[in-house]
């Protein structure tokens, strides 16, 4: 991890995501790039063509102008938690998000992503928000959504990661297990159990305990007829800090992070969700 892109609103959620960003950055002695990403605002009326440019010209100017306003509390958050030496550079971009987020992790090289999330508005209670699940979605880098209600403590001690003992889980588990080391974690690997287990299971988990037997690794297997609620129950009972995920076809990852879930995701809001792509063989 040699460069961390943290996409920002300058909102209460984007900032609890801020500090997340700049521990992970401390940790792995990573660049934080933070971005910020506007559009031209909707207007009634379009206006005549050669309006349009000197609109352009007023709300960039504006744009940089809170851009580079918002930057000192960016440094003061970064030197009360005594992260003032983390290296940081400021990118300002016009456009859509999810484009500028994956034109910022070629150009750069930005090998992971950092952001802040909250519920889509008229949903009682979602996994993430909206605009969270879309970069999830689509792009190839592994985003860590950092729910506004979220607070990073002294350290991350507990990392559930979800897992269906399948090899192309091995990739997501190593990259945990890096995250891990750096903040001296233990990585929890839950499987959910269910009518639809492969024959070959207990063969599976059997060989996922030799191989990582020098890890700091726990193993959880629980019977449980509600993924969600199961995870959810998981996530408290055993104080975990951060859910990592493998994204899997689409339309379990749909169903899985849009679903309406009960009142306990009040509780799961509070924990930072990272997800990895499927890696191509």
């Amino acid at each position: 991890m040699k460069r961390i892109l943290f996409p920002t609103d300058f909102s209460h959620a984007a900032k609890a995501a801020y500090v997340y960003a700049l521990r992970f950055a401390d940790s792995f002695n990573a660049e934080l790039i933070i971005l910020h990403v506007y559009d031209l605002p909707i207007v009634d009326t379009p206006p005549m063509p050669e309006m349009t440019k000197e609109i352009f010209d007023i709300v960039e100017m504006n744009q940089f102008e809170s851009f580079r306003e918002e930057l000192p509390e960016l440094h003061r958050i970064a030197e009360s938690k005594g992260l003032g030496h983390v290296k940081m550079r400021n990118v300002l971009l016009y456009g859509d998000l999810v484009y500028n987020i994956n034109k910022v992790c070629k150009d750069e090289a930005a090998d992971f992503i950092i952001m802040g999330t909250k519920g889509a508005s008229g949903l009682k209670e979602t996994f993430i928000g909206s605009t969270t699940a879309s970069v999830m979605s689509n792009t190839e880098v592994p985003v860590l959504a950092v729910p506004e209600e979220a607070e990073f403590h002294h350290q991350i001690k507990n990392i559930a990661f979800t897992t269906q003992y399948k090899e192309k889980d091995n990739d997501a588990l190593r990259q945990a297990l890096e995250i891990s080391d750096r903040f001296n974690a233990t990585v929890q690997c839950l499987y959910i159990k269910n009518p639809d287990d492969p024959s070959d299971i207990d063969e599976r988990i059997a060989e996922w305990k030799l191989y990582y037997r020098d890890e700091n690794i726990d193993f959880f297997n629980i019977a449980g007829d509600h993924i969600e609620q199961t995870i959810l129950d998981f996530i408290e009972s055993q104080h975990v800090d951060m859910l990592v995920m493998r994204k899997h076809k689409r339309n379990f990852f749909e169903r899985l992070f849009h679903s309406s879930l009960t009142k306990k995701m009040a509780y799961h809001t509070k924990i930072p969700l990272l997800v990895f792509k499927e890696q191509e063989k």
